[in-house]
């Protein structure tokens, strides 16, 4: 059952639960962002379902990151990081990328990019980025990157997060 509009608070904000609610209405994809830590050169990453093209000239693209996040700080210090666009069979490597702490890569395949990145086994795409600028927004940093080199990877549907669940999209008859 619909809800009134929700109005803000003797403080101004509105109700987190349901701004989260009602822009959960709005379906994206999901991408996980993957790099080399240079510190140790092991696979690190996590996913991201703010992800957006921003400009085809130059080749701009931009996903958010939380201020909380402690896989962040690890992608971020590698030169080139690679955005792997999920396939509708990969909800189980988007709760890994998602998972705070631990191997985010046990069980995983991958393959390196051109720029020596992760590229998981079964991603629909992979785009090979260089960190242009990084905007505070909130609770979140905004990443715009300039794209170096691309490639579709696997086919299939993808990986669709909506209303605060996972599923695949259907094509109309």
């Amino acid at each position: 059952m619909p809800t009134g509009p929700s109005q803000p608070s003797g403080n101004g904000h509105l109700d987190s639960r349901r701004f989260r609610q009602v822009l959960g209405r709005f379906a994206t994809g999901v991408v996980a962002i993957t790099a080399l830590d240079p510190a140790n050169d092991q696979p690190c990453g996590l996913a991201a379902n703010s992800f957006t093209s921003v400009s085809l000239d130059p080749p701009l693209v931009a996903f958010c990151v939380a201020h909380t996040s402690t896989s962040w700080p690890r992608v971020r210090g590698a030169k080139v990081v690679t955005v792997n666009v999920l396939a509708e069979h990969q909800r189980s490597v988007c709760a890994q990328m998602a998972a705070k702490g631990g191997d985010k890569f046990a069980g995983l395949s991958w393959t390196g990019s051109p720029g020596g990145n992760p590229v998981l086994e079964g991603a629909l795409a992979w785009l090979d980025c260089v960190v242009e600028a990084e905007h505070p927004a909130g609770d979140h940093v905004i990443i715009v990157a300039r794209v170096l080199q691309l490639d579709t990877h696997a086919d299939g549907g993808p990986l669709v997060f909506f209303q605060g669940g996972y599923g695949g999209f259907v094509e109309p008859a």
